[in-house]
């Protein structure tokens, strides 16, 4: 259902508020360049600083903006079950086509907990759902056994696999077969997890090269190996930048020097030191992105 170039679009804020003209501006941008579905409020999004209000609102400017042309992924997760459910509803009223639900953060729950936190979402909640297991971020793993039980759910349909394992991405593979869509949740492990079985990737490089990021996948689905690899090797560079600080305050430093957004963050987020913005543009600068 969900497979192919996916990009985490970031949230452009200007003066504190979410900037909707620049958001509109940025999902035509990916729309343009082959960007197969898009994911609005999720880590890239920074989802964690965006109140009730400005949730719903990011999913419903880009569900309109997006007019059906590919699906909306909502980022609905929460370390709540009943928050997870409100939100998840709240992203099928607005027609958002999916959710995409990060594991309950901090709380740290048991694989019964994890299994029973996201059958209640999706018992919950009539609306394709994505699983977001990213456990340098939550302080929790869910496992290939609990994901293939979890699979077996009419309304779960696929996981963003965020460990950077291509082992448990491998075991998720072979325990679910068919049943789940697995999703690469690192842009520099996209193709060794296509050539397992993955379907795609929820990408931050998107951000800033939708188009090559669409074009890798394509070679692979395409039996272009060659080609993969060649767009794989070229992006590696650019994509460990995306993460020479803390996502999303890299990539929304490189969208806002391609004059696409500012490079505004929210607190606790800090902005880039000026180290490291001197870095990230010298490397933009080779890839010709400024």
């Amino acid at each position: 259902m969900f497979q192919g170039s996916i990009v985490a679009i970031v949230t452009p804020f200007n003066n504190g508020a979410v900037d909707e003209e620049k958001l509109r501006e940025l999902v035509e941008f990916q729309i343009e360049n082959g960007t197969d579905a898009i994911v609005p409020c999720g880590t890239t999004g920074e989802s964690s600083t965006l109140d009730y209000e400005e949730h719903d609102r990011v999913i419903k400017i880009v569900v309109e903006q997006v007019k059906k042309r590919v699906p909306v992924i909502a980022g609905t997760g929460s370390n709540s079950t009943r928050e997870a459910i409100e939100i998840t509803q709240h992203a099928k009223e607005l027609g958002a086509d999916g959710a995409l639900l990060v594991t309950p953060y901090y709380n740290k729950p048991s694989q019964e907990g994890l299994f029973q936190h996201y059958t209640a979402v999706a018992d919950a909640v009539a609306l394709p759902q994505v699983l977001y297991n990213v456990p340098g971020r939550t302080g929790v793993n869910l496992l290939p056994e609990t994901v293939a039980r979890l699979s077996k759910h009419a309304n779960i349909v696929a996981i963003k696999e965020a460990t950077g394992s291509l082992q448990q991405a491998s075991e998720v593979l072979a325990l679910c077969g068919d049943n789940l869509t697995v999703l690469s949740g690192d842009d520099f492990i996209t193709l060794p997890m296509m050539a397992c079985g993955a379907k795609g990737v929820i990408s931050v490089t998107a951000n800033i090269m939708p188009k090559e990021v669409a074009a890798l996948v394509d070679a692979f689905n395409a039996g272009n190996l060659e080609e993969a690899k060649r767009l794989h090797l070229h992006l590696l560079k650019i994509s460990n930048a995306m993460f020479i600080e803390t996502n999303p305050v890299p990539v929304k430093t490189a969208v806002s020097l391609m004059g696409k957004c500012r490079d505004e963050v929210r607190l606790p987020l800090a902005p880039l030191v000026e180290a490291n913005r001197a870095k990230l543009t010298a490397i933009m600068k080779e890839y010709g992105l400024v």
